[in-house]
């Protein structure tokens, strides 16, 4: 693990919340001279405790108003096929592989019920090596930005 003090942690905090807060305002929300906060950015991007800049991108807004986790078991010699099929389907956003009772997880969107419905039986059914699925469509959402706190010291 890489070492981070609480300036890192602080930094990393406002930055998730906002990665397009400027320079001289995020020193001033934290009270830390410009040039300071510019270099640590710098070196955390250096360091890879900062991979990317990015944005949310507000799918609802896009006509995308069904999401869905779906676990699927597989047949794991074919894990591969399955994972590059499933990355070809239209609405695919996301594959983890995890523990439990599936293999995988998939995160998808789509503009309507019937339209994830269509991608569930006729696209992702049709995988050859799927073996079963589940899916559980998402009713309501909250998140929370995760807070890169200093940890505690053990003393």
């Amino acid at each position: 693990m890489t070492k981070v003090d609480n300036l890192d942690l602080q930094i990393l905090s406002e930055l998730s919340n906002d990665a397009s807060i400027s320079v001289p305002r995020l020193s001033k929300k934290i009270n830390v001279n410009s040039s300071v906060v510019y270099s640590r950015i710098k070196r955390l991007v250096k360091r890879k405790l900062i991979e990317r800049f990015t944005i949310v991108v507000n799918d609802s807004e896009l006509g995308y108003n069904v999401k869905a986790l779906t676990g699927i078991n597989m047949d794991t010699k074919k894990r591969n096929h399955i994972i590059e099929e499933l990355f070809k389907i239209e609405g695919v956003r996301e594959i983890a592989e995890v523990t439990g009772r599936f293999d995988i997880l998939v995160t998808m969107y789509a503009r309507s019920l019937d339209q994830m419905h269509k991608i569930v039986s006729e696209r992702i059914g049709r995988i050859e090596g799927i073996q079963s699925s589940e899916s559980f469509i998402e009713m309501k959402t909250r998140t929370k930005a995760m807070p890169y706190m200093p940890s505690e010291s053990s003393d």
